[in-house]
């Protein structure tokens, strides 16, 4: 797991939300999520970006992914309410593979990651607004993660209010021997 805090300027965050934000106010936040893992949230993918946000997400690729791994071509958006959460997960292998890469938008916030078997073993992750976090391997597969809510939202002693979060995640394609399961 590493965090690359100030991945994206000022600017930048605001061309991706003047992209983005036109779209996802048109869907309503759900609080029901297929998994269970998300309360308080909207979501959608997609693949056509304009050409400067189209350089941002190249930059995270080629931060994440190594030349011969290929991305999904969808990227997935999740703008998480101010009151919404993420409940501890590992993502679907069948959904993607190894490497999950995600930007921080619009507020601070902290990410928990829990070892699956033993969840006396645990780290909070502080995700700064405008850092670029990128999960693999170990991170990816032994740990669950989740984005904590308001109310269980503390780093080093201190409370971290969350307040409207987009993330920009860009995924590798699934291996192939996971496809049916």
């Amino acid at each position: 797991m590493t965090v690359h805090y100030d991945f994206l300027s000022e600017s930048e965050e605001s061309s991706l939300m003047n992209e983005l934000d036109p779209y996802m106010k048109k869907l309503h936040y759900e609080f029901d999520h297929w998994d269970d893992a998300i309360h308080g949230y909207r979501e959608t993918e997609r693949m056509n970006w304009n050409e400067a946000n189209s350089k941002i997400l190249d930059r995270v690729r080629n931060i994440a992914f190594p030349p011969e791994v290929s991305p999904i071509k969808y990227v997935h958006i999740l703008d998480l309410d101010k009151k919404g959460w993420i409940k501890p997960h590992i993502d679907a292998v069948r959904f993607c593979g190894d490497t999950i890469a995600g930007l921080s938008l619009l507020t601070d916030s902290v990410m928990r990651l829990v070892q699956d078997r033993n969840k006396d073993l645990y780290a909070d992750v502080f995700l700064r607004r405008r850092s670029l976090y990128v999960m693999k391997a170990v991170a990816r597969f032994e740990y669950t993660h989740e984005i904590l809510s308001n109310e269980n939202s503390i780093f080093k002693g201190e409370k971290v209010l969350k307040d409207r979060r987009i993330s920009v995640i860009c995924r590798n394609q699934p291996d192939p021997k996971y496809k049916d399961t």
